[in-house]
C-alpha cells in the first residue's frame, strides 16, 4: 500500500465474525479524527469461520480458494462498513496468510496504530484466542496497540482516559499518546500512580508516597502546556495495579499503559501486571512503546 505524503496508516486486524465490529470502528473513527489511511488486514492460517465444503472434503486447491474467496468477501464488507461510517477515510484491504500475530506484527513496522478486538472468555480460553495475538504483538510492536473489548462498554460523562504512571520512559510515552487521545476527543485525562507495598512493608511510609507523587509530577509535568485544552488530574493510588488500573477505567473511554516499566509496572506486557490489565479491564487498552524501543 502507497502511503500519501508519507503518512503511516491505523492498522486495523478484521475479525471474520461480521458480528464482531467494536474494533472495527474505534480504528474508523480513530482514522478519521487523526486524518490518517485505514488498512484493514485479515491473515488467514486456518479456514475461515462460516466455510463448510460441500459434497465431500475439497483437494487442497479448491479449499485455498474458497478460504481466499471468503476471506476476499469478508474485507469487502468490511470496507463497505468503514466507508459508510466515514466516507472521508482512505481504507483498503490486505488478506494474508500466516497467524495473525506475525501478520500484524510484520505490518507493525509501518503503522500509526495496530487496533484488534477481544471478548471475554475464560483465561484459558484466553491464552489460546485473542490473547495469542495481543501479547506477542504488543511485545513486539514498534507502534501503539489498541485491543478493543467486544462486550458492551458504558463510558461516563465527562468522558476521561486513564493513564497509568511508573517514572519510567516507558510510562512517559504513554502520558504523551495520552494527552494526545484526550486532546482528539475533548476528554479529561486521569494520570495514575499506583503504589503496590512490598510483602514485608517499608520503613516510611510517608515518605515513599511523596516520592511516588514526586515521579508522578515529573512525568506529566510540562505536558499541559502542550495541551491546555486537556484537563488533568492526577493522584497515587495504593494497591494491586491490575485491579486499580482496571477499576479506574471502568467508563473511561481508554487505559493507556508503556510496554514496560518499574516500580507498579514490572516487567514486559508478558508479565502478570500486564496481562491482567488487558483480561480485566473493560474499555479499550491501548499499549504504548517507549521511543527507544521503536
Amino acid at each position: 500500500m502507497t502511503h500519501t505524503e508519507g503518512r503511516k496508516p491505523i492498522v486495523a486486524g478484521i475479525d471474520p465474525d461480521p458480528g464482531k465490529r467494536t474494533a472495527l470502528a474505534w480504528a474508523a473513527d480513530e482514522a478519521d479524527r487523526r486524518h490518517l489511511p485505514l488498512l484493514l488486514v485479515l491473515a488467514q492460517n486456518v479456514p475461515t469461520p462460516g466455510y463448510r465444503p460441500a459434497g465431500g472434503r475439497p483437494s487442497w486447491e479448491e479449499w485455498n480458494e474458497a478460504l481466499h474467496a471468503t476471506g476476499d468477501r469478508v474485507l469487502k464488507e468490511a470496507v463497505a462498513f468503514v466507508e459508510s461510517r466515514h466516507p472521508r477515510v482512505r481504507v483498503s484491504g490486505l488478506l494474508a496468510e500466516g497467524h495473525p500475530a506475525w501478520v500484524l506484527r510484520e505490518q507493525a513496522q509501518n503503522a500509526t496504530e495496530i487496533v484488534l478486538g477481544s471478548w471475554r472468555l475464560s483465561a484459558l480460553q484466553e491464552l489460546f484466542t485473542s490473547a495469542a495475538v495481543a501479547l506477542p504483538l504488543i511485545a513486539h510492536a514498534p507502534c501503539p496497540v489498541v485491543v478493543v473489548p467486544e462486550s458492551e462498554h458504558i463510558t461516563q460523562q465527562p468522558p476521561y482516559f486513564v493513564v497509568g504512571v511508573d517514572g519510567s520512559p516507558h510510562s512517559a510515552a504513554a502520558v504523551d499518546f495520552a494527552f494526545e487521545e484526550a486532546a482528539l476527543r475533548g476528554a479529561v485525562l486521569r494520570a495514575l500512580y499506583v503504589w503496590h507495598p512490598p510483602r514485608f512493608g517499608v520503613l516510611d511510609e510517608d515518605a515513599a508516597v511523596q516520592e511516588c507523587r514526586r515521579l508522578l509530577s515529573e512525568t506529566v509535568a510540562g505536558r499541559t502546556a502542550a495541551h491546555p485544552e486537556v484537563a488533568l488530574h492526577h493522584e497515587v493510588v495504593q494497591g494491586h495495579p491490575v485491579q486499580v488500573l482496571a477499576k479506574a477505567s471502568e467508563h473511561a473511554l481508554g487505559l493507556v499503559v508503556g510496554t514496560r516499566g518499574h516500580g507498579g509496572f514490572t516487567g514486559m506486557l508478558l508479565g502478570s501486571v500486564s496481562q491482567g490489565v488487558l483480561h480485566h479491564a473493560c474499555c479499550p487498552v491501548i499499549t504504548v512503546p517507549h521511543a527507544h524501543d521503536q
